[in-house]
């Protein structure tokens, strides 16, 4: 299941859990971004040891410009409040993969 992130704190929160983390940064006005969320909701069910959370870039200005998203849907994959990953576009092959790698390492 992918949560959406309501405060920065919260967003805060979950990048610095150990187990990975996979933000979808997106905007409610995207098409690509609405193309794309059924595929993360299928890696989301396919990679349950991982978190999925979205952040509405509208929203959360504040993470977004902290993230320097500049493209949307952007995804970013942390563990440990680290960056490890980042996918910028509907790439749902370069996703897929960039998930694999991080829920392996």
């Amino acid at each position: 299941m992918v949560a959406e992130v309501k405060s920065s704190k919260e967003f805060q929160e979950l990048i610095k859990e150990d187990k990975v983390t996979v933000v979808d940064f997106f905007a409610t006005w995207c098409g690509p971004c609405r193309q794309m969320a059924p595929f993360v909701e299928k890696l989301s069910k396919e990679h349950e040891d991982a978190n999925f959370v979205k952040v509405d870039v509208d929203e959360l200005a504040e993470v977004s410009a902290e993230f320097g998203v500049r493209a949307m849907p952007t995804f970013m994959i942390f563990r440990a409040g680290e960056k490890v990953s980042e996918v910028v576009g509907a790439n749902p092959a370069a996703l897929k993969a960039a998930v694999v790698a991080a829920t392996k390492a």
